[in-house]
């Protein structure tokens, strides 16, 4: 018999977080995640995407034991400002059985029709800065920080249980060798001199602070018109400060700048913690952080999390801008290869800004859709 039970104490979320660890102890391409991070995340004194969404986490049980997990997520903006009546899931994980997935999937039902919604979409978290996405290829992939990993047979699930594919992802990886910098080199100069623009880089994390308001404005603004687009909060963005900004080199965070001190490009690439998480266990002490900071210090892989360009500078070119100051960042810090994290498949833009890199596809993934009625 499966039991399903929502966890709401500190105890019982902390189960839901570590069942992943069971789950995958013996794969060597899972990433875990930081114990007490995810927990924040699920804290509604803490995360003010609260404020705006209705989280409710359950944990299934078979003989007493832990065999699936599941967050059911409503958010409000999504709902009433766009109109979109979806109830949201992520955080998912199960074994291989489908009735267990089937009475986590019964409860987001039941409750997306208790609040009036349509239809169902996972596994995504709260906004757009959170995970997304179910694995289709590339499992034998080693994760990231910043993906979700899972079976094949979760795919399988959802296929039997009457899901579609809602959108795609993929990620690719190229080595810095692929990059040329006659590519940019003499577009980015003229760029700057016809559009008066100049790039920023940074030494040290307090130097970045008075712009990371900017950013995520830019950010809200040069990614409004991408689908589920959620706009972030300025508590959010005071969250997410503290959740990412310190996780990352100063140097890998670019900006470029108008003459008139507007901010009109960014990009933020990650130093790869995959194989310092995996170290770390879940944990920062008491020699996690070590692993994290000597990541962070010394990892020839890096990661392109983020790169948002304001719609007034849409293809006029300004990302080679950005391109040259990595070059010379990446050349110093004897940089092997560059990851792309999960980007829409139909996000036709932002593929072309790598197409002269060579990127190889090495994952692909999907959210999954189902009609509540």
């Amino acid at each position: 018999m499966i039991i399903l039970k929502e966890a709401k104490t500190k105890k019982e979320l902390k189960e839901f977080v570590k069942f992943p660890f069971e789950l995958y102890k013996n794969n060597p391409n899972w990433v875990p995640p930081i114990i007490s991070d995810e927990l924040e995340s699920f804290d509604k004194n803490i995360n003010p995407v609260f404020e705006i969404a209705d989280a409710y986490f359950y944990l299934a049980y078979k003989q007493n034991k832990i065999v699936g997990r599941i967050a059911i997520i409503i958010n409000w903006q999504e709902v009433n400002n766009q109109n979109k009546k979806k109830i949201r899931f992520g955080w998912f994980d199960v074994i291989d059985d489908i009735s267990v997935t089937k009475i986590m999937i019964d409860k987001v039902i039941e409750i997306g029709l208790k609040n009036k919604l349509e239809y169902m979409e996972g596994p995504i978290g709260f906004s757009n800065l959170d995970k997304v996405g179910a694995l289709t290829e590339g499992y034998d992939q080693m994760g990231t920080m910043i993906t979700w990993y899972n079976f094949p047979y979760y795919v399988n699930h959802f296929e039997k249980l009457g899901f579609t594919t809602e959108k795609e992802y993929i990620e690719s990886k190229f080595p810095f060798s692929n990059v040329k910098p006659e590519l940019f080199e003499k577009a980015q100069e003229l760029i700057k001199k016809r559009y008066n623009l100049k790039p920023i880089n940074f030494t040290s994390t307090k130097d970045i602070m008075p712009y990371v308001d900017k950013m995520f404005d830019l950010f809200n603004t040069s990614y409004a018109n991408l689908a589920s687009f959620v706009a972030i909060s300025e508590r959010q963005k005071e969250f997410f400060k503290h959740k990412y900004i310190n996780f990352i080199n100063p140097e890998y965070i670019k900006y470029v700048e108008d003459s008139n001190g507007n901010l009109v490009a960014f990009a933020i690439v990650m130093p790869s913690f995959s194989v310092a998480l995996q170290k770390a266990k879940g944990k920062l002490f008491p020699f996690g952080f070590l692993h994290l900071l000597m990541a962070k210090k010394k990892s020839k892989e890096v990661a392109f999390y983020l790169i948002g360009v304001h719609p007034d500078y849409q293809n006029k070119g300004v990302t080679a801008i950005i391109f040259q100051e990595y070059f010379k960042t990446f050349s110093e810090k004897g940089i092997i290869n560059c990851l792309r994290t999960p980007e829409l498949i139909d996000n036709i833009a932002i593929q072309l800004l790598w197409k002269n890199f060579d990127p190889k596809i090495t994952c692909r993934r999907s959210t999954f859709r189902k009609n509540l009625v």
